[in-house]
């Protein structure tokens, strides 16, 4: 049998709204120089039905020895809430005052189904892209752009269509 060793916690969705819920790692100081400072781990979760309401208790797997930040991103029917929280030991602790965001949409002249998003990732600043309907992210395709000599990335959106994207940084970053 096998046997897990991390921290779990539970909360619950009320009907029409889905939450995701992501560990911030540090990256260690020796790996700083090729790597981003922070990456981003969505916690995998359990979830089952309690009337109308939905219990999703999610795992983090390899929680650090002090405290494990998360980003909780709870996600209805035309905005996101976003909440941090610690996990400590086994407590977590959830900030008081989440920040609401209404979602806008990437105008699109062409109603073509799916369109090419095109970017240039920073590889020390990753930018995670979330479908808010379905809660899943949308991962970017790398391809080297022999013109202009660089690393590029492409997602597929579909035109007239929210989505929500973020990144975590130092807040002396600007």
């Amino acid at each position: 049998m096998d046997t897990w060793e991390g921290k779990s916690f539970s909360i619950t969705d009320p009907q029409g709204v889905n939450t995701v819920i992501y560990q911030i790692n540090k990256t260690e100081k020796e790996f700083l120089k090729d790597s981003p400072k922070y990456t981003l781990e969505r916690l995998d979760f359990t979830e089952e039905l309690r009337g109308d309401m939905k219990r999703k208790t999610f795992f983090v797997d390899f929680p650090n020895k002090d405290e494990d930040q998360l980003v909780i991103l709870s996600f209805g029917q035309d905005r996101v809430v976003v909440n941090s929280a610690i996990l400590e030991q086994n407590k977590i602790s959830i900030s008081k005052k989440p920040t609401s965001l209404k979602f806008d949409s990437i105008y699109a002249e062409e109603g073509t189904e799916l369109k090419d998003f095109k970017y240039t990732p920073n590889l020390k600043r990753p930018i995670c892209v979330i479908d808010p309907e379905t809660t899943e992210e949308i991962k970017p395709i790398l391809y080297f752009d022999e013109k202009t000599n660089e690393v590029r990335g492409k997602c597929k959106l579909k035109p007239h269509k929210s989505y929500f994207a973020f990144e975590i940084r130092d807040k002396k970053e600007d």
